[in-house]
């Protein structure tokens, strides 16, 4: 075996193994690079940042499965905090490392910081659900993201930051106040934690009018939230400001983020909504059909054809077997886009 092979070895065995550690019953941690792993079976796909600084959840799942995203991210926290492991040295250069790696071995590692901040990509029940229980469970510290200095407890709770969409969706829905985002942005906005860059891109009128995609960009890795899904058409909602247009703009908005490692494949990680982990190729994928399937049904609108007319015509056919799914049908799909692009271009 090379050296090469050995390496990759032992670093898929160091990720199958913590991804065994913080499993909660149907709850599954990946780590995906850097400080971001991407936590599974709580409703929506939940992107966690856990390092020194603490916890930073990107959507913090559906309300029923809230306990569990708690002892998970508690007990990855504790995995990702936990004691430096000795290292044996011999030879030249190792002078005064034998006493460094005894001092990793007894040391007692500083307990994990909690779960400070909770960022929520929309307003949906399985994005948002699960704040009020989990914000309860997190601390906010003095000095705010990246300062590193841990001055004092701020508020006993995490900060939950949306766009200023989400909360007024949120608070009109008469949603427990423990709930709201207690930090909204009208725009993008930027912060500074675990030792990157976040940067919050809000996506106009693609699911809904509230959207945000989230870019860690020293990992180098994108939380698209529900404008893109690998196990679904693209859910959007037109009483809530989303629309076909807008989804194929935010899936356009991710490829120019995006930078491929080679042919397309590889480098920047994009997390989905809702299934597996992504990256360029797969997101290029997705846009062609969407795209494909628009001006199919834009076309038929033009040629006059009645909802009922461009349901039966099966537009989707082909793309049925993969996208065609019960949380939400083919018909459910043609029918926004076809209430979407009837809309006067005025009003979308």
């Amino acid at each position: 075996m090379t050296a090469r092979c050995a390496a990759l070895a032992l670093s898929l065995l160091a990720i199958a193994t913590t991804a065994v550690v913080a499993q909660q019953a149907d709850i599954h941690i990946l780590p995906l690079r850097g400080n971001v792993y991407m936590l599974v079976g709580a409703g929506a796909n939940i992107t966690l940042s856990v390092g020194r600084e603490g916890v930073l959840l990107v959507d913090a799942g559906t309300a029923a499965a809230a306990d569990k995203v708690i002892a998970a991210v508690a007990q990855l926290a504790k995995e990702v905090n936990g004691p430096t492991v000795a290292r044996p040295c011999a030879g030249l250069g190792c002078s005064g490392n034998e006493f460094a790696s005894l001092l990793g071995t007894i040391a007692s590692p500083a307990p994990p910081k909690p779960i400070q901040y909770i960022i929520n990509t929309n307003a949906d029940p399985d994005h948002t659900g699960g704040n009020a229980k989990v914000a309860a469970a997190g601390t906010t510290y003095g000095g705010g993201p990246g300062l590193g200095q841990f001055v004092g407890v701020v508020k006993e709770s995490a900060t939950i930051y949306a766009h200023e969409n989400v909360l007024e969706r949120m608070s009109a829905a008469k949603i427990a106040t423990a709930a709201l985002p207690t930090e909204s942005y009208p725009a993008d906005f930027k912060q500074f934690f675990n030792g990157e860059g976040i940067h919050l891109v809000h996506v106009k009128n693609a699911h809904s009018d509230g959207d945000s995609i989230v870019h860690f960009r020293a990992s180098d890795i994108i939380s698209a939230g529900d404008i893109l899904s690998t196990v679904t058409y693209p859910m959007f909602d037109v009483g809530k400001g989303g629309s076909i247009n807008g989804v194929i703009r935010g899936l356009n908005d991710l490829l120019d983020l995006a930078i491929a490692e080679y042919q397309t494949e590889g480098g920047t990680l994009i997390i989905p909504g809702h299934g597996r982990v992504c990256d360029s190729a797969d997101l290029a994928t997705y846009r062609d059909m969407v795209t494909i399937l628009r001006d199919r049904v834009q076309d038929a609108i033009k040629r006059g054809l009645t909802l009922e007319q461009v349901k039966a015509a099966r537009l989707t056919k082909d793309y049925d077997p993969r996208y065609d799914a019960a949380s939400w049908t083919k018909d459910q799909f043609v029918e926004a886009m076809y209430r979407s692009l009837s809309v006067p271009a005025g009003k979308k």
